[in-house]
């Protein structure tokens, strides 16, 4: 009986590190909208109720207006401006640059740097981990994920050589810890294969 309840107990907490996090991250992402919406609901009321639902006209006024950003930001002037709006505003917001980093990988922006997959060597183990800088000494901030839960973990500055990026989508990366570790064979054969890469003979 005891080690039925140990299991239960166990599959119990392991499936709530998984799903609160996601959870508040839900609530947290339609309060957000819920709160865009509700700021835009009094323009969508200037139009007749018979032609289509407020919320609806809502709705679309806030994804037209993050067409129109996205539109803006692509600008050479714009880009300018969304710099200075995130290096001297933006970016002091809690989470503000964690978010954006990983959104950006989701999208597939390669110029994104942080939160790069990587596998970093701590005491005698390879580890999975996500880069989030590089110093000018060539150092690296690195963040290792608490499995199965992959916003908590613990933050180290390792040596380069310490430190292996890996050639793989931020997505599969994050499926590894929240899958105990499922999946990091792809992860060192991707760390081989750069080695090797790194270790050939210019052509």
């Amino acid at each position: 009986m005891k080690p039925l309840l140990e299991f239960v107990k166990i599959t119990l907490v392991g499936g709530l590190l998984i799903v609160l996090p996601v959870w508040l991250s839900l609530l947290l992402l339609f309060k957000a909208i819920k709160g865009a919406m509700a700021m835009l609901l009094p323009i969508a009321k200037l139009l007749p109720q018979s032609v289509v639902h407020e919320k609806i006209v809502a709705l679309v006024l806030l994804l037209a207006i993050c067409f129109a950003v996205g539109l803006l930001v692509r600008t050479a002037m714009g880009k300018r401006i969304g710099d200075w709006l995130e290096l001297h505003l933006l970016g002091r917001l809690p989470g503000f640059s964690v978010i954006r980093s990983m959104i950006g990988q989701f999208a597939g922006e390669k110029d994104e740097q942080s939160f790069q997959p990587a596998l970093v060597e701590i005491e005698e183990a390879l580890v999975p981990a996500f880069i989030i800088e590089k110093h000018a000494d060539g150092q690296f901030t690195v963040f290792v994920s608490s499995s199965p839960t992959p916003m908590a973990g613990a933050i180290y500055i390792l040596q380069p050589e310490r430190v292996h990026p890996v050639d793989v989508p931020l997505r599969k990366a994050m499926v590894c810890v929240t899958k105990w570790g499922a999946g990091a064979a792809e992860m060192r054969t991707a760390m081989r294969a750069q080695n090797v890469k790194e270790d050939s003979p210019m052509q």
